[in-house]
Formats: C-alpha cells, structure tokens, sequence
C-alpha cells in the first residue's frame, strides 16, 4: 500500500474501533510515522495517552514496548549493556527496549535529565551507542513520550533541547459526554476491548512506501514562505523569550507535506499550515516573564500571530504545473 490516505483511513478505522473521539491524535502520529517524527502527548490520567500509543502501533503491525519512565530508570535501562556470562566467560550485549519500531516513554517528565537524554541520540541519529559501540535502531522509529500536566512532585521538566526533538506535540483532553458515553456502552458490552483487539491493517512495506509518496508531495513557494513568516514570528514576538528554531521549519514542511498526503493531495494548502501551528510550536516556544505573569497562554500568543500574518491568498497557485 503506497497511497497515504488509504493508509491513514485503515489505521484510523482500526483504531477507532477501540478508541472514541481522537482522531487528530491518530493523525498526528501518522503524520509523525511518515515522516521520521516523534510524539509528545500531555495530558491528565485517564485519557488514555499510552492506550492510543499502543492502539497505533497495533494498526500499523509494528513492535511496539513501553518504558515506564521513574527517577530510578538509568541510561542502560533504556538502552542496553553488555552483561558478563559466567558460561562462556564473556560479555554479552543485552539491548534494551528503545530497539523497538514504536517505543512509549510513558511519563517522560518523571525519568531524571540524565535518562531522558539516553533518547536524545536515538531520536536524532537513530542509532544508540552503548560502550563505544554504535548500534543502528529498527525502521522504521518512532517514540511518542507522555508526561502528565498536573502534577509537579517528583517530575523534572523536560529541557527546550529535548522538547525540539519532538516533531509533533499534542495535549490529549477530556472526553465529551457523548463520546465517554460510547465508550461506556463498548466496555459495556466488551469488558476485554482494549489495545490488544487492534487488528494490524498495514506494515512496515506499506510505511516505507507512503514516506516516499510523501517527500514527492509539492509546496509551493507561497507556502514555504508563510511557515518562515510563521516561524520567525514566534522570534520576534514580544512575548516569546525563545522562538521555534530551524528544526521547528523542517518540522512544518515535512509534516504539511505528510498532512496534505493523507488527505488526499499532493500539494500543501495553507489550511494545512494553520492546522499544524500549535503541534509543531506550542512546546517549543518559550514564554518570557510578563507573559507568564500575566497568564499568557501558548495557544493564545500563536492564535494571536496567525491573525497578524496574511495566508497566502486564492490567486495562488499551489499544485505543481506538473500535475
């Protein structure tokens, strides 16, 4: 299956089946999957953050482990050691769970500055270097960490550095009534639904063959220009005290492109800029002091930049003339 938006209809109705109501967090990790991104969720307990982590890897037929991150969790706990065999007289490489297609690192926030930079390289370069040896991780990888909002004992914030390493960034809410109503009623009718009922509609083949579709999706100039005019927005913004980096540019292009792919076009529209401003941005950009003083949201500061920027207009062209 090479066709984006086959591969995305798939995996959000098999995941559907089991989950209610998180569509754009389904497509966002497929925007993230197809284009060699990674995944912050937030959100309170209960809302089922590794629950959809594990619900996508299922659909997407890939090796999924989950790594409960704690203070005590050390680098090698996550990335492997050798350990001594008394049998042959020789150590043996144990690799650890980061040598996994999806890997969640569930409550990443909890795990000290030293273990969650033991993610840095494998998120980055793919690969992970354990006592001077340097491993190459499966393909395709993708991480999706989670951290909980609400309580501060106990947790150590994640640095800008490693925040930027994550392409997307999404705040998994509350239900509505009507949607927690339906989730009732399935576990209702199914006590044993869960992750594990996800039926596998794709595969490795069929990833590697909807990221090439990707990459040949076009934006046109218009558009490569309104993501600068948003970007360097966020760096000149009274409010912000760091804006989103050149990382945060790539990330806009690439997931646009993959955005544009799984809704059935190839071509990026500005809708699908707009779309992406607060996933690709929000955790990246860093707040100065009288706006967190004065209680200045994220979401509010880029609302506020995207209605100070003109989109790129109708009279555009934004299919290539080769289509």
């Amino acid at each position: 299956m090479s066709d984006p938006k086959t591969f995305y209809d798939q995996v959000q109705e098999s995941v559907g089946a089991v989950l209610v109501g998180n569509e754009e967090i389904i497509e966002g990790l497929t925007i993230a999957l197809l284009t060699r991104g990674h995944v912050l969720l937030e959100g309170v307990p209960g809302v089922a953050k590794t629950t959809i982590a594990n619900a996508f890897s299922q659909a997407i037929g890939l090796e999924y482990t989950r790594i409960q991150m704690t203070p005590d969790v050390l680098p090698a706990d996550i990335t492997g050691t050798h350990i001594y065999r008394d049998a042959t007289g020789e150590f043996e490489l144990r690799t650890g769970p980061v040598f996994s297609n999806v890997v969640v690192a569930d409550e990443i926030n909890r795990a000290t500055p030293k273990t969650q930079s033991a993610l840095l390289e494998a998120m980055q370069e793919r690969q992970v270097t354990i006592e001077g040896d340097t491993l190459p991780l499966p393909v395709p990888f993708l991480v999706i960490a989670t951290q909980n909002p609400i309580e501060m004992e106990g947790t150590f914030e994640l640095p800008e550095a490693q925040r930027d390493r994550f392409s997307l960034k999404y705040i998994v809410e509350l239900p509505n009534r009507q949607d927690e109503t339906t989730l009732l009623d399935r576990f209702d009718t199914d006590p044993n639904i869960g992750p594990q009922t996800v039926e596998p509609v794709v595969g490795p083949a069929s990833v590697h063959a909807a990221r090439e579709v990707v990459a040949d999706v076009h934006v046109a100039d218009p558009i490569r220009e309104y993501i600068l005019d948003i970007v360097h927005g966020t760096r000149d913004d009274p409010s912000v005290e760091h804006g989103g980096s050149p990382r945060a540019s790539l990330a806009f292009l690439n997931a646009s492109k993959a955005r544009a792919a799984i809704h059935g076009r190839n071509y990026v529209l500005p809708d699908d800029i707009k779309t992406l401003v607060e996933p690709v941005l929000m955790h990246r950009i860093v707040r100065n002091t009288d706006a967190r003083l004065s209680d200045q949201s994220t979401s509010a500061i880029l609302n506020g930049l995207l209605e100070s920027l003109p989109a790129p207009g109708a009279e555009v062209e934004f299919a290539s003339a080769d289509d």
